[in-house]
């Protein structure tokens, strides 16, 4: 039986690859949900992979998870450190909820140091670039067949 994981992804994650500091590394958005969908393959997984600029967006589709889907992994990007919606839509959701970042939050500006996600996630991956979203479904896939 394949598990379904909503892979959402908040503001400017789809500009991954075209930020001139670096700081999230140089491969396009559309290329790391390439690989995504490929590993979510292999892991049996299937993969429903998101992006919105917008907050109630990320917030409706937590809770079609509710109904939808086995896990969330979630970037919720500059929301992660503002938003409290996103936070209660997270945690009516039973499955595991993993929380990914491209960039080490901790080693950025001091408001980026406090996630309202991780309040609700299972786990937390930061700063390992695009790899962090591979091993963000590598760790869903462990963690569904733990609690199955």
């Amino acid at each position: 039986m394949s598990h379904t994981v909503f892979f959402l992804n908040g503001p400017n994650a789809n500009l991954y690859g075209l930020d001139k500091s670096g700081i999230y590394g140089c491969q396009g958005f559309a290329s790391i949900e390439a690989r995504c969908q490929c590993l979510a393959l292999e892991l049996g997984l299937t993969l429903d992979f998101r992006q919105s600029n917008h907050e109630g967006a990320l917030v409706d589709w937590i809770q079609e998870a509710r109904l939808s889907a086995d896990a969330i992994v979630i970037n919720a990007a500059g929301l992660t450190y503002t938003s409290v919606p996103i936070l209660d839509a997270l945690l009516t959701f039973e499955g595991p909820i993993v929380e990914v970042h491209i960039s080490n939050i901790w080693r950025r500006e001091s408001f980026r140091h406090q996630s309202y996600v991780s309040k609700a996630a299972t786990g937390v991956i930061a700063g390992l670039g695009a790899l962090g979203y591979q091993l963000a479904l590598t760790a869903v896939a462990e963690l569904l067949v733990q609690n199955a």
